[in-house]
């Protein structure tokens, strides 16, 4: 079992910057990779961001490419999204999510197995 628990949402305008941060308990952290998701409202979720177990490797969505970073703290069980630049259609709530079956990012949902309760993100234009 894994319990993830997201914080760092919010409110913030156009050009500016968040720092969400995913803290999981459970199995031993930097044995699985993690990634992040987001869901705006009417849309369907989508794959924003992943790491592997070591925190060596990463993969971005493209709309997130250069402005977004996920890293990872093992030592705190802990994964972060630095998002810089947001933009208004960055706006969704956003879960993190652990794939416990997997130590490489996957951009597909499926591969995840727990997720957080989701944290919100909203950008003013």
């Amino acid at each position: 079992q894994v319990q993830l628990v997201e914080s760092g949402g919010g409110l913030v305008q156009a050009g500016g910057s968040l720092r969400l941060s995913c803290a999981a308990s459970g199995r031993t952290f930097s044995s699985y990779a993690m990634g992040w998701f987001r869901q705006a409202p009417g849309k369907e979720r989508e794959f924003v961001a992943a790491i592997d177990w070591s925190g060596g490797s990463t993969y971005y969505a493209d709309s997130v490419k250069g402005r977004f970073t996920i890293s990872r703290d093992n030592a705190k069980s802990t994964v972060y999204l630095q998002m810089n630049s947001l933009k208004p259609e960055d706006t969704a709530v956003y879960y993190c999510a652990a794939d416990t079956y997997g130590v490489t990012p996957d951009t597909n949902d499926y591969e995840y197995d727990y997720w957080g309760q989701g944290t919100q993100v909203t950008v003013s234009s």
